[in-house]
């Protein structure tokens, strides 16, 4: 993986991580994956080991998890 991935659900809690991740990280090295439109992501995310959204995916493979804001649980629905 060449870029971190930057995973979430689109709550407040996620938009506001998001705005906060791209200030940090040149966003040409993010790519921000929102599940509220892109739900066919979500088994990706988990087999990465993302636990909780939002969630950073280091392009080493690294997860970091994010001011928990929802579960893959209660992502999935």
């Amino acid at each position: 993986m060449s870029k971190s991935i930057f995973y979430h659900a689109g709550c407040s809690v996620c938009i506001s991580a998001e705005q906060d991740i791209l200030n940090l990280i040149n966003p040409t090295d993010v790519e921000v994956v929102n599940f509220a439109g892109d739900k066919s992501r979500i088994e990706e995310a988990e087999k990465l080991g993302v636990k909780s959204v939002p969630a950073l995916v280091t392009p080493n493979g690294n997860v970091l998890h994010i001011n928990f804001g929802a579960s893959m649980e209660d992502v999935k629905g």
